[in-house]
């Protein structure tokens, strides 16, 4: 099967690109408007950019046009944080992926506990094992798309002391992390098994 993409309409792409480029991880970000509501959504357009500066992106798509509360907040107050969402918050997770509409704090309506992030002005899921606080770095218009691509610069990471770090190094244990990924439609995947190969030396 050969698919030409300037053939296929943006919702086949859509298909398409969410069943192979799996599995996705997830950025569970949560963010304040300036009025003090609070908002918490999954999105999983979402990677590591670079190490120096810390970057983290998130591509984050408009409803009918308009810019999701999300990005909205970001774009009015340049904070966010990523709560890096895991097994046992799947379902918490899912609950604030709905199309609510800005009056609505998504930490109210799942009872989802937060904190106030230390380096940023957002809040963060309280019980998260891992978040990331950032301020924003850069946003980036993607002509001709919905979506609109927002760099992070990381300025503090939180994590449990449930999540260990590889003994001499800062590698936090991903087992013990137990991140959920996102595959297409509504399915999720967890971590399975780890296999680990030496790159080679040449």
């Amino acid at each position: 099967m050969i698919l030409d993409s300037a053939a296929l309409g943006g919702r086949e792409r859509y298909q398409l690109l969410t069943s192979l480029v799996v599995p996705r991880p997830i950025a569970w970000v949560s963010t304040r408007s300036p009025e003090g509501r609070r908002n918490l959504a999954p999105f999983s357009y979402f990677a590591a950019v670079s190490a120096t500066p810390f970057l983290v992106s998130v591509s984050i798509g408009s409803r009918s046009g308009v810019d999701k509360d999300t990005l909205r907040n970001i774009r009015r107050t340049g904070a966010f944080c990523v709560n890096l969402a895991t097994e046992p918050q799947l379902a918490l997770m899912n609950d604030t992926a709905g199309e609510y509409g800005p009056e609505v704090d998504e930490f109210e309506h799942a009872g989802i506990a937060s904190a106030e992030a230390e380096r940023v002005d957002a809040p963060y899921v309280a019980d998260c094992p891992a978040v990331l606080e950032c301020r924003l770095f850069q946003v980036v218009e993607l002509e001709g798309s919905p979506n609109t691509l927002v760099l992070g610069e990381v300025l503090r990471v939180r994590l449990s002391d449930d999540v260990p770090l590889a003994p001499g190094t800062l590698f936090a244990d991903t087992a013990a992390l137990r991140p959920v990924a996102r595959l297409w439609g509504d399915l999720y995947a967890t971590i399975g098994e780890t296999p680990s190969l030496a790159r080679p030396r040449v």
